[in-house]
């Protein structure tokens, strides 16, 4: 509980984990989240699940508690925020192919081991020197929807101007030689998308390390603050964007925009 500042918590998660009856599953938490009145989307596949909810405090914590329960979904490590009001209108729990859409069907995190996570710490001391711990070069790759980009990235990053995930694999053959013989490390909101991207991105033989921002931007702001990045998150709720001290960013033009 935050008990100095505002009372709704918001949480962010993802976990890829083989779902074998995600019907099911939608079923049970849908009736978990609607008893303790919390808003928010939850997707459900059979690669995992990925959710953002909000709520009081207590309510949130004992939905996330029940479902740790289920051993499948032990790690779940939420990424929290605060704000004086729900920004979602609604409850949504919905069973989808995959719950971030790649269109690459060879890609199931749920089936292949994790591509390399970088903590926030070790990638804003390498941004501060850099190079990283081997002198190679370090480039940071987003791999987010322009739109978002516009709100807010890491200073220099590489921005394809995708308008869609579905379009990452393709742009990455496109523009290789940006990456080629350099420390890659791809990032996104809370880290779905830059895990699936750092997967496929070791799969194209790049000559140099890859990695995912582990927990994405969000995770980065909470342990480190905004070091290295200028703007904001954009978040896909009322609150539209978070600041690098994780509350409600005030107005931002390129919200205006879209």
């Amino acid at each position: 509980m935050n008990a100095s500042g505002p009372s709704i918590l918001n949480i962010s998660c993802y976990l890829f984990v083989e779902i074998n009856a995600p019907e099911a599953l939608r079923d049970v938490l849908h009736t978990r989240a609607d008893a303790l009145g919390l808003k928010g989307t939850v997707l459900i596949a059979e690669e995992g699940i990925n959710l953002f909810l909000a709520g009081p405090a207590p309510d949130v914590n004992a939905w996330v508690d029940a479902l740790r329960a289920d051993q499948r979904f032990a790690s779940l490590a939420p990424k929290e925020s605060w704000s004086t009001e729900v920004p979602f209108r609604k409850l949504l729990v919905k069973v989808k192919p995959e719950i971030i859409r790649m269109n690459h069907p060879t890609i199931r995190p749920d089936q292949s081991p994790r591509a390399p996570a970088l903590p926030a710490a070790t990638l804003k001391r390498w941004l501060d020197q850099g190079h990283d711990d081997n002198g190679r070069p370090v480039v940071t790759l987003d791999t987010r929807n322009g739109f978002e980009v516009d709100v807010g990235a890491f200073d220099g990053a590489i921005d394809w101007r995708i308008t869609k995930f579905s379009e990452f694999p393709e742009a990455v053959k496109a523009h290789r030689a940006e990456l080629e013989g350099k420390t890659v490390v791809s990032y996104c909101t809370g880290g779905i998308r830059c895990e699936k991207a750092a997967l496929y991105l070791a799969e194209q033989n790049l000559g140099g390390p890859v990695y995912q921002l582990e927990g994405g931007i969000l995770k980065y702001f909470e342990e480190v603050g905004g070091n290295h990045y200028h703007g904001d998150c954009f978040v896909f709720d009322e609150r539209r964007a978070v600041d690098p001290g994780l509350s409600p960013a005030p107005h931002n033009e390129a919200l205006d925009r879209h």
